[in-house]
């Protein structure tokens, strides 16, 4: 069978840059699926996806013109129904078989198999293999209807269709050509009023031929790029302005490198398709203004890449990638540097009207602010945060940073109402830090500011000093806390107040700065600062919080390799102080793979089972009532090893406490099969429930060993 390289291509109008990588893969790969399905390609042909500004492509190998006839059994129905009583096929079974193309001739060769407990009928007959241009259609129909579109367009159709200039389609853009060619044979699809050739179209301005006439499959890349001055694949592209960029900075010197930035990067590669990086400048007086700014306005509003020096400061040169390759590029350079001096002069204009003002007199505005209609106002706001941190900072024991943290956390969202932040929202907290130094406060105070919101994402790094972690927790607690409090929670798609990651934010905080503080507390102190709210549920805000936080936990624990049943030992008990969470982990996990785990782990599981039924019992135990040798050395044993095992825990080796318990295997095993714990002397059986008391205790300390059992 014929066998040969497919290329499919959809000419289109400009698509949108933000969606262009996702759509490309998507088509493609939607294309490969179907064909792979149909048996018109082959499990390992190879997928080249393309995407440029203009067109959505795949090229795969492999494809066949037709595929492989299939052998197809169809149950009919069970014998008792199909047959009568002589074999002979009832009118159900022929009026089946005729629905199928097949007469009562097709009877005899009919195979009987047990369906279940009955004996079923099944009609066994050839499926004709689907051509590629059945298969294709079909693909293609598929593959534009999965297509991530981030919005629909509906236009009308100019020819080719029934009602010309009212027939209408929707896609993501116009589509205005389709290519599809199996070697160098075009194949007879249609899609979206358009119908298949061998004919595509290269860059508007540049290309040396229009249109680009392909030969076959194989030739697509090499002659868009030769002829219409495209770089068909978004990789390609990609990996060309990256060289592009790292030539023009070395070519500025001075240790000078683009500024690194992936999204960025993908955005500017889906608007250009042949691209030329050139080196534009500005006025070294606009350096003035805080080079995150800059940088942002920049890269947001005109898609250039910024230079930095060999010390990460930025410099007055810029990167700009053009569409368009002149031989005289002057032009386009002094169009890009005219361009981006009007918004580097309005960042320069915010900055400047934004310092005659501090911080400080602006705190009083946030009370104009709604943060949420049943919350408050960011003044309100930020009245909480102020109290939460104060006692947060008084919990750690450091008077310097309670008052500094109580500065800053009255001062965080001040920049809030700045000309600055109102224009580049990206900017929070860090023009409050520049604006807070201006002011002459504190530089622990400033970074704060900026560091309150930290961390922001995942990976992110923590506030940098003890003033910003105490603010953070604070200002993320109240977040949490009051969302809760009303009922406001996330569901399974929406979060739009990011409580997962700022439960996760506390969580991080708390294990890897290992502060001194309960979860819990935190919780009711924080609960206790929205006591005016109308209809704010203090429950809600602590204990089902504190659910949520340790779920939280408890995934990012898996996450990180531990198993659920690990996890569940070390949070059963609720450990108050989040930053013991490692390390009760670690002993949990060490413990685990002893010997003598799993039959402790078990017999913490009995124990508690016992205990749970016999609530008259305490952990007294008279060596007096002692009679039978399994029980008298399980308490020598204990007596021993206990005491060990608790000046380890105390000493917070959490690890060694855990693996000297675990010397009590045997003891433990033998009590359990010598001993008869409820005896029906009264005073025997209490004393026993109080040994497996002691011993249930003990054990547990660390963490519940019963979740450990199978």
């Amino acid at each position: 069978m014929n066998k040969n390289s497919l290329l499919v291509e959809l000419f289109v109008e400009e698509l949108p840059p933000k969606a262009l990588k996702k759509l490309g893969e998507a088509f493609a790969g939607v294309l490969r699926d179907q064909l792979v399905a149909q048996g018109l390609a082959e499990a390992g042909s190879v997928l080249t996806p393309y995407a440029s500004p203009r067109r959505l492509a795949a090229h795969l190998t492999h494809v066949a013109e037709r595929a492989a006839d299939k052998a197809v059994s169809q149950k009919l129905m069970p014998v008792a129904v199909g047959l009568d009583a002589s074999g002979q096929p009832t009118p159900a079974l022929l009026k089946r078989l005729g629905a199928l193309g097949a007469d009562a001739s097709a009877v005899p060769g009919l195979k009987r198999a047990m369906d279940g407990k009955a004996e079923a009928l099944f009609y066994e007959s050839t499926a004709k293999g689907a051509t590629l241009a059945e298969g294709l259609q079909k693909a293609l129909a598929e593959a534009i209807a999965k297509l991530p579109i981030p919005k629909v367009m509906s236009y009308q159709l100019e020819s080719g269709c029934e009602l010309p200039g009212w027939s209408s389609v929707s896609f993501v853009r116009p589509a205005h050509g389709l290519v599809a060619l199996h070697g160098d044979a075009v194949v007879a699809i249609e899609a979206l009023g358009l119908k298949a050739g061998r004919d595509t179209h290269g860059h508007r301005f540049e290309a040396a031929v229009d249109p680009v006439a392909l030969r076959d499959a194989n030739s697509y890349a090499l002659q868009l790029q030769d002829e219409g001055a495209v770089i068909a694949s978004f990789e390609a592209r990609r990996a060309e302005i990256a060289r592009q960029l790292a030539a023009a900075a070395v070519k500025v010197g001075g240790g000078s490198v683009p500024i690194h930035d992936d999204a960025l990067l993908d955005e500017v590669t889906a608007l250009v398709e042949r691209p030329n990086v050139l080196v534009c400048g500005f006025e070294p007086e606009f350096l003035e203004v805080p080079q995150e700014c800059l940088i942002l306005t920049m890269k947001a509003n005109q898609k250039y890449f910024p230079l930095l020096d060999a010390q990460a400061k930025l410099t007055n040169k810029f990167l700009v990638v053009s569409n368009i390759t002149p031989d005289d590029a002057s032009a386009v350079i002094q169009g890009n540097e005219r361009v981006v001096r009007p918004r580097l002069a309005d960042a320069k204009f915010f900055f400047d009207q934004d310092r005659k003002k501090s911080l400080a007199s602006r705190v009083e505005s946030l009370g104009k602010v709604v943060y949420h209609n049943k919350l408050g106002t960011q003044g309100e706001r930020v009245q909480r945060v102020m109290h939460i941190a104060r006692g947060i900072a008084e919990k750690l024991g450091d008077a310097t940073v309670a008052a500094q943290a109580t500065q800053a956390a009255q001062l965080a969202k001040a920049d809030l109402v700045t000309d600055m932040v109102g224009e580049f929202p990206e900017l929070q907290g860090t023009m409050g830090r520049y604006y807070a130094l201006h002011d002459g406060l504190d530089a622990a105070v400033a970074d704060a500011i900026e560091d309150h919101y930290k961390p922001r994402f995942a990976g992110d790094e923590l506030p940098r000093n003890g003033v910003g972690l105490v603010v953070a927790l604070a200002d993320k607690l109240e977040t949490l806390v009051g969302m809760f409090g009303i009922g406001n929670l996330p569901t399974g798609d929406r979060d739009p107040f990011a409580l997962r990651r700022h439960a996760l934010g506390v969580i991080r905080m708390l294990i890897e700065k290992d502060l001194a503080l309960g979860l819990d507390a935190l919780l009711q102190d924080a609960a206790a600062q929205f006591s005016t709210i109308d209809g704010f549920d203090s429950s809600k805000a602590t204990v089902e919080l504190r659910d949520f936080i340790l779920d939280r936990l408890a995934g990012s624990l898996r996450e990180q390799g531990a198993s659920a049943q690990e996890v569940d030992a070390v949070l059963a008990p609720l450990p108050q102080r989040l930053g013991e969470v490692p390390k009760l982990l670690a002993a949990v996990r060490a413990f685990a793979a002893l010997p003598a785990a799993a039959a402790l782990a078990a017999a913490n599981k009995r124990i508690g089972n016992i205990l749970k039924k016999a609530p008259e019992a305490d952990a007294h135990v008279s060596e007096m009532l002692l009679q039978e040798p399994a029980e008298k050395a399980l308490h020598a044993a204990m007596a021993q090893v206990v005491p060990a095992a608790n000046a380890q825990f105390d000493a917070g080796d959490y690890t060694g406490s855990l693996q000297t318990l675990a010397a009590l295997r045997e003891p433990v095993d033998a009590f359990f099969t010598d001993v008869m714990v409820n005896a029906e002397q009264a005073d025997l059986r209490l004393n026993r429930l109080g040994l497996l008391m002691s011993l249930h205790a003990a054990m547990n300390r660390v963490a519940q060993l019963e979740r450990l059992a199978a």
